[in-house]
């Protein structure tokens, strides 16, 4: 019951209220320490009150609970390092990790806790010692492997045309090799070995992805935009292809550049992923990612209405006429691709005018340009402005929450021997086994020096205006002309007393 009001305290809107109830029901508490307290027992969902405060964005109690677990460790002068205890805060030996769970949530209130100490400090000294050099060899190699699998796709195995062409129309010279023809020659046994570090490179991918999807799920894995969901999504479905790619070329299958090309283009996208190490670079792939996925998506379904219908249109009006003099519409799959091209105004409308058009493709190409080029694109352009104006504004926020994300993959991929824990140990104080961050702190005596003589002057400008009120006050109905000028010489003192007071404020400064 204990544990429980704990957690409903948390989310208490008066907050002050609810730090004070959190402290008395903890003075309750017969086990102060170990699994056996309040403030260790988790929820249905596994957080505790700590992890429910980061996740709900309350930061008033996130820091009460952190001033409770601090230590002081020494003062002196105005230099004071303090202990704070990161047991729940570091993800080094976290399940669910309080950093995940903060740039998972999608309340914007939560990353505020990103910018509070010892949570800022933690993350920047991750990030700076571990994450940005692993992150970066991390990009370098994926770079190299892209290099290497499109030059593999460049000199594929293939072999001039044998065969007679069918049509017209057809336009093939070359055609894929038989698997016993495509490594015969020395330069096929270098593209081996390129292939098999794509092969190879691809099975590590599904491995290290697919455990992640296991654990947090799919909705929330490739839902998260600062988690980088649609970058997984992107790897994934590369890993897939070049696996497709290997079983069509070990069974001799015509037709491998269809699954060749979606890696190529999927593969070459996903660099974008590691922009978010870059704070310059970072906010923008957020941006792609929101534009893509919100905006985007819902402008496509009003796009291929339009396409479809003018498409259909199109082919009807140039069914009866010769192909040869109007090939853009000479079958129905290539009237959808003239129109898609006609509506992002990549050719303009498609005409012969040398040979007569029929009247109704007049009418319907200008109510296509009406709508499509007039109307729909400018229609995208303001969606996609809006989302930048809000993007833009939280920029900052959004690349913290980047690097804290980034910060905990590599965490969870990378052994430990190449990532020790960060902090100390509280045995070295005789805290215990909790695991503590040293954080310095330095006060400007200055600053509390200047407030005091603030204060000071305005003590004395409300003394001696009191006392001018108080002499106005028993003198008014005798002596009228004597208070005015008692009273401007009062007013007078005032301000040159005042005066005199901000003089040595300036010179302290």
């Amino acid at each position: 019951i204990g544990n429980t009001v704990l957690h409903i305290l948390v989310l208490q809107p008066n907050k002050t209220f609810a730090c004070h109830m959190y402290s008395l029901i903890l003075s309750y508490d017969r086990s102060k320490e170990g699994p056996g307290s309040l403030e260790l027992i988790p929820n249905n969902e596994g957080l505790t009150p700590f992890k429910l405060a980061g996740v709900e964005g309350n930061t008033v109690m996130f820091q009460y609970l952190m001033q409770k677990r601090k230590q002081n460790l020494w003062s002196f002068g105005p230099l004071t390092t303090v202990l704070y205890d990161i047991t729940e805060i570091d993800s080094w030996a976290e399940d669910q990790s309080f950093l995940e769970l903060i740039v998972s949530t999608k309340k914007r209130e939560a990353r505020q806790i990103l910018d509070l100490t010892p949570v800022k400090e933690l993350v920047s000294l991750k990030w700076n010692m571990y994450g940005r050099p692993y992150f970066c060899f991390l990009a370098l190699f994926y770079i190299l492997y892209m290099v290497c699998f499109t030059m593999c796709c460049v000199y594929r195995p293939l072999k001039p045309r044998t065969g007679n062409k069918t049509s017209s129309r057809d336009n093939t010279v070359y055609v894929q090799k038989m698997l016993q023809e495509s490594y015969v020659a020395y330069e096929d046994e270098l593209r081996l070995v390129g292939e098999l570090i794509t092969v190879i490179g691809a099975v590590v991918i599904l491995v290290l992805e697919i455990p992640d999807i296991l654990r947090v799920g799919a909705a929330k894995y490739f839902g998260q935009t600062i988690l980088g969901g649609p970058f997984h999504i992107i790897v994934i479905t590369y890993a897939c292809m070049i696996l497709v790619t290997m079983v069509m070329r070990l069974t001799s299958t015509t037709g491998e550049v269809v699954p060749m090309s979606f890696a190529l283009v999927l593969g070459w996208c996903n660099v974008m992923y590691f922009a978010r190490g870059f704070q310059m670079l970072g906010p923008f792939t957020i941006m792609i990612q929101k534009m893509i996925f919100g905006d985007l998506m819902r402008f496509c379904w009003l796009m291929a209405v339009v396409i479809l219908g003018f498409a259909s249109a199109f082919y009807i009006i140039f069914q009866t006429e010769n192909p040869e003099n109007l090939g853009q519409f000479y079958n129905y799959p290539m009237s959808l691709f003239t129109t898609f091209e006609l509506f992002l105004t990549i050719i303009d409308g498609p005409a012969n005018y040398d040979v007569d058009l029929p009247f109704m493709y007049s009418v319907v190409y200008f109510a296509f340009a009406i709508i499509a080029a007039l109307l729909m694109l400018n229609l995208l352009i303001a969606m996609m402005g809006d989302t930048h104006w809000r993007v833009a504004h939280e920029q900052d926020e959004l690349w913290r929450a980047q690097v804290v994300a980034t910060t905990v993959m590599l965490e969870r991929k990378l052994p430990r021997c190449l990532w020790p824990r960060s902090g100390i140990c509280g045995r070295e104080y005789g805290l215990g086994d909790r695991w503590y961050l040293r954080v310095e702190d330095r006060v400007d005596p200055n600053k509390h020096k200047m407030m005091r003589y603030t204060e000071a002057f305005k003590a004395q400008d409300r003394d001696n205006y009191d006392k001018s009120s108080e002499k106005l006050e028993i003198n008014r109905d005798t002596l009228y002309k004597k208070e005015l000028s008692a009273l401007s010489l009062s007013r007078s003192t005032s301000r040159t007393s005042s005066h005199r007071g901000w003089e040595i404020l300036r010179r302290n400064t």
